[in-house]
């Protein structure tokens, strides 16, 4: 397409773009992408739904109908049931904590591994790569039983000292996989420069494993708040205990209130979507850099 312009009362000729039309192909993509976004975004949209509903509405109407009128007893019951600000405290404490500890000790583990000559490196990351896949309920008895031994049953340092060595493990084996690939020239480089071992971890590999490392802390932060199994053991007092331990002592032995489990659904979800956003840059970035050679 051709379009005539008047530029200082001097006639030109511009040729313009067509406009690009979509073909069959990429329509039925955004169509099973808009699907896909619809069924991911469909059970957060039902929480939202109960959660502002009456008892009384939700009986009445059931849970796909809209609410008669906003409500918010259920939040209100439900704080008055759960000490919300200790759990979230509790939550944000052992997440962060155990974020920081494993990233440290999976670098820290990891450079041996990745860049030095340790023997049997590869039997080694095969033994951590087989203690990810372990179960919870196969680990939970020797579990309890050392935290008893050391004291630190029924406290936050119980469950932080148990996912960080886990979550390490799986970190120890990433970040060995990518120092692996880290061009030989690049270290044997910095060695000639005089620079030590620790100097060259810091100075020269950890500028590089920046983008693995921020995807490591974001991972690490979520799957440790979202853990329900070993902090049900290990924490059995409601001052230690976290946000999905108080939500599971809204189901009585006989009956629930779907209201108030929606309405601390919701609230769980909150501070993990808020750590989401503000960190959706530096996730993207890692991933990018990670499918970028």
């Amino acid at each position: 397409m051709i379009t005539t312009k008047f530029v200082n009362g001097v006639r030109t000729k511009h040729k313009g773009r067509h406009p690009k039309h979509r073909t069959v192909n990429e329509w039925l993509l955004l169509a099973v992408a808009v699907l896909c976004g619809i069924a991911v975004f469909a059970p957060f949209g039902l929480i939202i739904l109960n959660a502002f509903k009456s008892s009384k509405d939700y009986s009445s109407n059931g849970p796909l109908s809209w609410p008669t009128s906003i409500s918010f007893d259920a939040f209100v019951d439900y704080l008055g049931r759960v000490d919300f600000p200790q759990a979230l405290w509790n939550s944000l404490l052992i997440s962060t904590l155990v974020a920081v500890i494993a990233v440290t000790l999976s670098l820290m583990s990891a450079y041996p591994l990745g860049v030095g000559r340790v023997k049997s490196s590869g039997m080694v990351l095969a033994v951590l790569l087989v203690a990810t896949m372990l179960p919870h309920e196969s680990l939970i008895y020797p579990l309890f039983y050392g935290a008893q031994a050391t004291g630190t049953f029924n406290t936050v340092w119980s469950v932080i000292i148990v996912f960080s060595v886990l979550q390490a493990a799986y970190g120890t084996y990433l970040l060995s996989s990518v120092m692996g690939a880290i061009p030989k020239e690049l270290i044997e480089a910095a060695q000639l420069d005089g620079a030590g071992r620790w100097q060259i971890l810091w100075k020269v590999l950890v500028p590089i494993l920046k983008p693995s490392l921020s995807v490591l802390v974001v991972f690490f932060f979520i799957w440790t708040w979202n853990e329900f199994y070993i902090p049900v053991v290990l924490l059995s007092d409601q001052s230690s205990q976290t946000i999905p331990i108080a939500l599971a002592t809204l189901r009585g032995q006989h009956n629930i209130d779907i209201t108030v489990l929606n309405a601390g659904s919701l609230l769980s979800l909150v501070p993990t979507l808020v750590f989401f956003l503000l960190f959706q840059r530096t996730l993207v970035r890692g991933v990018a850099a990670g499918a970028v050679k």
